[in-house]
């Protein structure tokens, strides 16, 4: 059963001791990400993850590749709209070595200019690998619809003007304003000596800023917005979808069982209808993306040039009719066990563990045990049901993202 601590120094350490594995992933979450940019900055906290692996005063980017590999690890990082997370994943024998590295990397990187500028060619071709995909570049356009005007909105990448404006002092500054100890948590899953890691922890980090600047980041009133991108490409891609619900709201359970009915298997009503009875999408899903203030329910879908419409025709009557006439009980137990199943498999890796404890402590402070999970699961009823169908089904709430060959009113086929 894992646990937080807090230590001496304000940082709290999530941890969840698996004594019959024999590896341990350690991750360090920090609560920053493009939401806490300023707009000349837009792109620095992902450009940072990528600069900490770039040297350090003692050790090359080669040095550091060279002695993760000896010690038969695996590190990288991600980073996502509101936090950035640095992990290694390795033999429980090395877990000290291992994190010392990832402390050094924190603590005493360099960000040396020249490092700096051939990092920005690498971040350059990532931009463009991104718009050479448009199921990926389309999903940086809904961003920008559903959360118009608020920082969510923001690529994570930022722009090539912003990313080749970053100076060594921008980062230093950003380190400064926004790697603050209260809002960083150290996640630790596997065999691992509890107390050999706390005192690991316990000073390393203590040259931080000891507290975050407070924002309050309270959503703006929600309109619908659209865009359709005219490319040369093979296929159109779209996404159509509402505001929903934040990451610690009560009814999340209840709309992760919802969404799955719709759209998040190959039994689910979108994919039955939209690709096996009418054959109008190779892909279409639906998925549920809490954030810490707010989140969104969207529809994806690739479909031919010529049947956008009829596809957004098509969810529409799936909406409708589930507003009408709600699910089955077979459905809501079909998804409970599907959503079960989804959550144990997801949670029998260190890896696993490690990211939905360090996101969830760093989010709300708790952890949620299998037990916890699987009884909230159950716990879902058929009201609860009703209750969030009601924020996704009207289709007039959505917003859409359009990447095709055709100049597409998404707005009016919508709308209807």
């Amino acid at each position: 059963m894992g646990k937080i601590v807090k230590l001496k120094c304000g940082l709290r350490l999530a941890l969840e001791e698996i004594p019959y594995v024999e590896s341990v992933t350690t991750g360090i979450w920090v609560k920053a990400g493009c939401v806490d940019e300023r707009k000349k900055e837009s792109g620095i906290s992902h450009f940072i993850e990528h600069m900490m692996f770039k040297g350090t005063s003692s050790r090359s980017a080669l040095q550091l590749a060279k002695d993760t590999d000896a010690l038969g690890a695996q590190t990288n990082a991600f980073t996502a709209k509101e936090n950035t997370c640095y992990y290694a994943k390795s033999l429980s024998s090395n877990v000290d070595k291992v994190a010392d590295i990832l402390l050094e990397m924190m603590t005493d990187s360099q960000f040396a200019p020249e490092e700096m500028e051939k990092e920005k060619k690498v971040v350059m071709e990532e931009m463009k690998m991104v718009q050479d995909n448009p199921e990926d570049a389309v999903q940086d356009l809904f961003y920008e619809q559903i959360f118009a005007g608020e920082p969510l909105e923001r690529p994570i990448l930022g722009t090539s003007e912003s990313l080749s404006a970053i100076t060594h002092d921008d980062i230093v500054n950003y380190i400064n304003r926004e790697y603050a100890l209260d809002n960083i948590v150290v996640s630790v899953a596997g065999n691992f000596d509890e107390k050999q890691i706390c005192e690991q922890f316990e000073e390393r980090l203590s040259s931080f800023t000891a507290v975050k600047p407070v924002r309050d980041r309270v959503p703006s009133a929600y309109k619908p917005h659209f865009k359709t991108v005219v490319k040369d490409i093979e296929q159109s891609h779209l996404i159509i979808g509402c505001r929903s619900l934040k990451y610690a709201d009560d009814d999340s359970f209840a709309l992760t069982l919802l969404n799955n009915v719709m759209g998040g298997s190959m039994s689910s009503r979108l994919f039955q209808s939209v690709r096996e009875q009418k054959g109008l999408a190779y892909t279409v899903y639906s998925f549920n993306q809490p954030h810490d203030t707010t989140g969104f329910y969207a529809i994806s879908a690739g479909v031919a040039h010529d049947k956008v419409e009829d596809t957004i025709k098509a969810i529409r009557e799936e909406l409708e009719k589930l507003a009408k006439d709600g699910i089955t009980d077979e459905e809501l137990e079909t998804s409970k066990q599907q959503i079960k199943s989804s959550y144990i498999f997801g949670l029998e890796n260190t890896s696993s563990r490690m990211v939905a404890n360090g996101k969830r402590a760093l989010l709300r402070n708790s952890l949620l045990t299998q037990e916890e999970a699987i009884e909230k699961i159950d716990a879902v009823t058929m009201d609860d049901i009703k209750r969030v169908s009601r924020i996704i089904t009207d289709i007039n709430q959505y917003s859409g993202a359009l990447i095709g060959r055709n100049d597409i009113d998404l707005q009016k086929l919508i709308r209807g």
